[in-house]
Formats: C-alpha cells, structure tokens, sequence
C-alpha cells in the first residue's frame, strides 16, 4: 500500500460505549437522589443505547419522516411514515418505560430513575424523545378527568410501541402529542384562535368540535393530542384523538411537516382542525391553568434532554483528544485543550447534578411542601440555564474535534442543531426567567425552599456563602425588575448548581466549580479555568471509555 493511503493519528470510533457504567456522575447521581434500585435498567439500557442506538440515531436522521397525506387512490390519510431506524428508538425507549415508569411504577425514586433512562437513550438519538416526553407528561394532566384517564393512561403507559395507524382500542400501546402554538404566537395561549363548539351540554369531559389551525404540532403521528382552544369562556384544554370513537378518522389534517435545523428525525407538523371530535379537560375557560401539569412535566423534560446533549458533546470532545497526537503528545495532556476539556466537564456534570436533584423533587412533592415549592422554582429555573448552557458547549466540544468533527459522519452537527431546541420548546428563556420572577413574588414558600437548598452547603466554600447571602436579600425584595430577569436567574442556577456539587459532588469537579464559576473573573469562554485547578482529574473522570 502507497505510504498515503495509511491511516495514522486518528481516534478509534467512540461507539460502541456503554453510556451509563462509563459515566460516574451519572451513576452518583442515581444512587444519591433515591434511584439505586434503578440501576440494573440502567445499565441494561446504557448498553444498548450506546451500541444499537447510535447507529439508528444516524439512520433516522438521514431518513427523516416523510407526509403522506393521501394514499393511491386520492382517499386522504394524514400519515407520517418514518425510517425503520425511527421505530427501533421508539420501541427500545417505551420498552424502557423512558415515558411512563413513574406512572407505572409509583415508588420513591421513581422520577430520578426515569430521568437517568432518559438522560441515556437521548445521548443516542434525541429527536425520538418528542413523543416519548409528550406521552409522559400527559398522564397527570389526563389523571385529572378521570373518564379520560380511563380511557387513555393504561394505553399511554403500555411498555409496547405499536406505530400502527388505527383506532386506539385495536393497538397494544398509544402516544401523545401536543399542538399549543399557533400562527399569531405560541407563548400566549390566550391569544389562540381555535374555537370550540360544544355538541351537547358544555362542561369537564364533555364533547367538543374544534376548529382552527395549529401553527405546530409535537408529534402528528401520535394516537392523541392535547390542544387549547377558545370556548365562549375563554381558552380551554382538550383531549383530541387521530381517530373518533366510531373508527373514523378524525378530522385533523396534516398540512405539511416542518423543515427544522434539527430533530429532524421527528416529525413537527402543521395541522387543520375542521370540526375536530374532542373532549374537555378541565373546565371552561381554564385552559391555560389546566395544562400547566403538564407543561411543568415537559419542561423537565426539556432540561434532561439538554443536559443529554451536552453530555454526548463532552463525551465525543475527551475521546478524540485522548486518541488525538499533536506535536507529540496527546491534546488531552496540552495545558491549553486540558483547561477547555475540564471546562465543559463541569457544565456537563453540573447540568446532569441539577436536573436530578429536581427529578428528586418530582418524586417527593406529592407530600412534601417544600418539595413542591422547590419544584414550582427550580423547574423553569433549570430548564433556563441548562437548556442556555448547551449550545456553547457543543460548539466548543465541536471545535475540540476539528474538523472531523464538522462533517456528518460525526455525531456532532447533529448534536450541534439539537443544542438551541429545548430551550425554545416548552417556553423561551425569557419566559422562564418571568416564570422564576412569578414565583418569587407570589410563593413565599418557593423562595424560601430554594434559599433553603443553598443553606445546606453553608460554610462549604466562602464564595458560595457570600453568593447565598447577596441572594437571599434580592430575592426577599418585593419586586426584581423584570429587565433584570436573567441576571437575576443566572446568578440562582449557578448558586444552585455549586452547593449541590459542593455537597454530593466529586471533591475536584466541586472545587473547580467554585474556583470558575463563583470568582470575580468567570472568563467569557471555556478554558479560562484558574490556575491550580485539578483538571486532568476533573477530565478524566468525565471521559468514557469504549468496549
């Protein structure tokens, strides 16, 4: 062989890798917040994920689904057809119980289990997770109308992926989406258009016939949807199936899919409701406050799957330069890549700390107020911050790449066009960062759950405590201006995220941590970690390895 044609210098393929028993942060982070007994579906799923699973990430989203909105003989059918590799996510996910196992299942832990199974399968493919978390954060808003959670929980809960397009009562499991956002805007679900006309008697399970356009839909291949519409009292929440209840398609009609920068493997469609059969949920007029469940569900959700994200990011960036030689040695033990790679290391592992530690407070709410208050707060408080976090970080953990890393082949643009999703879907930045102020000055209990979270690293680093202190007499203000809404929130997140590692991190990563993030001079980019920070260590730690 001509000496030119020889490969030399570059990394071995990361994949396959075990996603969970290669990941100590993760499997720290399970045991601790109550999810021990959860391990050995993590590590099964870790398995797979990392070998099946990649390999149909690519293929889905060189495949992305295609419209069929009519079959051969003119006769409409609204269908979405998808890659074979789309399928095989769905069933590995819904086996896995990645939408439901809280709801099957509902025992302490439960939530942060889910969370870990999550944080897994989305590292492989996170476009599949749409209809996944849609369908988990359905069940408690549907629990509230019990004729419906008759009818739909034991089906959207069901371990069995059945993509057939039929009625629901002829498959062995069923999914949920969801269609908010209309033409004139998504965030203000009072200014929709769709209207609802009552075919009986109005009222809580009552039947409706809707009509309008949805400007996106989550998901338009799923068996069920919940929309809000406007009644004659206002926006109101529905329950509304692909099919009626007399085995008659519905009259929902897909317009076109959208052409997204990513999560191009799922589908986001544009849909015609004409005289659609639906069901209320909830009461009249209450539209916005019923569905809140679930959007609080679905903006956890949003937070797991950034964090995922970052995650994988990190995982490629430490692999290549552990493999990659430059100027003669490896770029994992150059000072200046070393101190980048650390960098993201701690904003991966500092996501991955938050978004479990409020899985926790999911489990626990139910009957602990100050659980629930925690909640209430830190959900659009960490959602904001690590969905905000990850777009950087991919791009820098691209960069650590090169350009190996820029082409298709590689995992990262994928990664890379996922980044900025979830922090548009389920509420802009801007909107959670109005959300934190709502809580602030409206739920006592909230702020002082949060102040509390911070108290219980107290004295483990005097930079923290100085944070803590100037924190707490903001927050204890009658009002923050709203101008001022993101500082304000930054500044909790990180606070947040550095008594949690502080307290149950690995010493190096939570030192670190501090050293960076809490100082007077944060640097305006990765890499700017201050000297005598252990970041080998820290590097080291996050790096997994393949076989």
């Amino acid at each position: 062989m001509d000496p030119t044609h020889e490969v030399l210098n570059q990394p071995p393929p990361l994949e396959p890798y075990d996603l969970f028993t290669t990941d100590a942060a993760l499997v720290e982070a399970l045991r601790r917040e109550g999810g021990g007994w959860g391990e050995a579906r993590a590590r099964e799923l870790g398995r797979h994920a990392g070998h099946d699973g990649f390999a149909w990430g690519h293929q889905a989203n060189a495949h992305p689904p295609v419209l069929r909105t009519h079959d051969r003989r003119g006769h409409r059918i609204d269908e979405v057809e998808f890659h074979p590799a789309w399928h095989s996510l769905m069933a590995l996910s819904v086996a896995a119980a990645c939408h439901a196992l809280p709801w099957r299942e509902p025992r302490a832990g439960a939530h942060v289990v889910r969370a870990a199974l999550l944080y897994l399968v989305a590292q492989a493919e996170a476009g599949h997770a749409c209809p996944v978390s849609m369908t988990f954060a359905a069940v408690p808003l549907l629990r509230t109308a019990p004729a419906l959670a008759d009818e739909w929980v034991g089906r959207l809960t069901s371990t069995e992926y059945d993509h057939r397009s039929l009625p629901a009562p002829a498959k062995t499991g069923a999914l949920c989406g969801m269609a908010m956002t209309e033409k004139q805007g998504g965030t203000d679900l009072r200014a929709n258009t769709t209207r609802a006309r009552p075919l009986a008697a109005p009222g809580p399970g009552a039947e409706y016939e809707l009509t309008g356009h949805k400007w996106f839909c989550s998901a338009p291949m799923c068996d069920v949807f919940i929309m809000v519409a406007q009644t004659a009292r206002g926006p109101s929440c529905f329950c509304v199936p692909r099919w009626r209840p007399d085995g008659s398609r519905n009259r929902i009609a897909i317009q076109r899919l959208k052409d997204k920068l990513g999560n191009r493997s799922n589908a986001s469609g544009e849909i015609e409701l004409e005289g659609a059969w639906a069901r209320l949920v909830g009461e009249e007029g209450r539209g916005v406050a019923t569905i809140m469940e679930m959007i609080a569900h679905a903006r956890l959700e949003c937070a797991i799957a950034a964090a995922a994200v970052m995650r994988q990011a990190v995982a490629q960036a430490t692999h290549h330069a552990a493999h990659r030689t430059v100027f003669g040695k490896p770029l994992i033990e150059q000072p200046l890549m070393r101190n980048v790679l650390a960098d993201l290391c701690l904003e991966s592992e500092a996501a991955l700390t938050a978004v479990m530690r409020l899985a926790r407070a999911y489990d626990e709410r139910g009957g602990d107020d100050e659980q629930r208050a925690f909640a209430r707060l830190a959900t659009p408080l960490v959602k904001f911050w690590v969905c905000k976090r990850t777009p950087p970080v991919v791009a820098e953990a691209l960069e650590c790449v090169g350009g190996n890393g820029y082409v298709e082949e590689s995992i990262l643009p994928r990664l890379y066009r996922e980044a900025p999703v979830n922090s548009i879907w389920e509420g802009s930045a801007n909107v959670m960062c109005l959300d934190v102020l709502r809580a602030l000055q409206r739920e006592p209990a909230a702020v002082e759950a949060f102040l509390g979270e911070l108290a219980r690293a107290r004295g483990a680093d005097r930079r923290l405590d100085a944070l803590a202190g100037s924190l707490a007499d903001t927050l204890r203000e009658p009002a923050i201006a709203e101008g001022q809404a993101r500082r304000t929130v930054e500044r909790m997140a990180i606070a947040l995220q550095a008594a949690l590692l502080l307290r149950h991190g690995d010493a190096a990563v939570a030192e670190a941590f501090a050293a960076s993030r809490l100082s007077g001079d944060p640097g305006a980019t990765f890499g700017t970690l201050p000297e005598g920070v252990p970041s080998a260590r820290v590097v080291e730690r996050a790096r997994p390895v393949a076989g």
